[in-house]
């Protein structure tokens, strides 16, 4: 699919006996493999709206009463490594996952991982707005204590989830517009993993806050290119062996977190400055040199430094082709 081009799929399309297997293939398409069933009388009808803005799906769901369950058997079949934000704008929903359930009315958000099993239940008519972010993107790596909480809209999530549902928005007004913005969806979702995790009892350890203290220096110096382990962990008043230990046992590295961190930077400036050099842009976040950044470039996003420039120009004039 183009990245920026939206693609609608409805029940309206196909005669009445098809429209529940319809259904289940128009969801699995815009997500991962689920297994959906109707839990009214009535076949399931729906309509979902997906569009790819610069590598984060934005998909619009409305639909009737239904159970979706994504399975172990499902998961080994194959699926993106992805965190889901559920924002529900319509009816209720409940989801369910790491042995928790959360409630969801209009206005309020969960995160799910596709990783792990999940289901979703709507007693009747819903729709929400789905936020679906590979794994890399986001500098928290773990979601097992931040999933099915219930993000309440009057706390702050309110402003992140007001925040998505606008960027969807505008995207189909002024998608240039809407792709300058995209690279703060991400952090964003970060802080509200943080707050969810916060909502969750027995969260508080030692080792969390030491981790959260090694990703703030990550956020606040990683354009220095003289961060390294040791100057990070001195930062926080830890050993390195102290440091690599606490990300470990969230699935994170050292390595990786800074080289995403360093290539999200590079993708804003190709984005905002297009007369900048790639050199002069790889200087600039943190890389000893274009090279180095062309290696994280490609390993972060699959392309290279020029081609993602030139699709960033070409989708900003809405003919990207990539």
């Amino acid at each position: 699919m183009e990245r920026g081009a939206r693609v609608v799929r409805s029940t309206a399309d196909v005669c009445e006996t098809d429209a529940s297997a319809y259904w289940t293939d128009a969801v699995c398409s815009a997500f991962v493999p689920v297994r959906v069933r109707p839990t009214a009388p009535a076949p399931l009808h729906g309509r979902v709206e997906h569009v790819n803005l610069d590598g984060l799906g934005f998909t619009l769901v409305r639909s009737g009463a239904q159970r979706v369950d994504r399975t172990r058997t499902l998961i080994a079949r194959g699926g993106g490594d992805d965190v889901l934000a559920n924002i529900q704008l319509t009816g209720e929903g409940r989801v369910g996952q790491d042995g928790r359930r959360a409630l969801l009315t209009p206005g309020a958000m969960t995160l799910v991982d596709s990783t792990r099993p999940y289901t979703l239940e709507f007693a009747g008519p819903f729709s929400q707005l789905v936020v679906q972010v590979p794994r890399d993107r986001m500098a928290r790596r773990s979601l097992a204590r931040a999933t099915a909480v219930a993000l309440d809209p009057d706390g702050p999530a309110r402003l992140v989830a007001d925040f998505l549902v606008g960027l969807e928005r505008r995207q189909r007004a002024d998608p240039r517009a809407a792709a300058s913005l995209v690279p703060h969806a991400a952090g964003l979702l970060d802080c509200a993993a943080g707050w969810a995790q916060e909502a969750t009892p027995g969260r508080a350890s030692a080792s969390a806050l030491t981790r959260e203290r090694v990703h703030d220096v990550l956020r606040r110096h990683a354009r220095d290119p003289r961060l390294d382990v040791d100057t990070a962990a001195a930062a926080c008043g830890i050993s390195r062996r102290t440091l690599f230990r606490v990300l470990a046992e969230h699935g994170e590295s050292f390595g990786a977190l800074l080289r995403t961190l360093r290539v999200d930077h590079a993708r804003r400036l190709l984005r905002a400055a297009p007369e900048r050099t790639v050199a002069s842009v790889a200087y600039a976040c943190g890389f000893g040199g274009e090279s180095q950044l062309h290696r994280a470039f490609r390993a972060v996003t699959g392309l290279t430094p020029g081609a993602y420039r030139a699709g960033a120009v070409l989708a900003a004039d809405g003919t990207d082709r990539q």
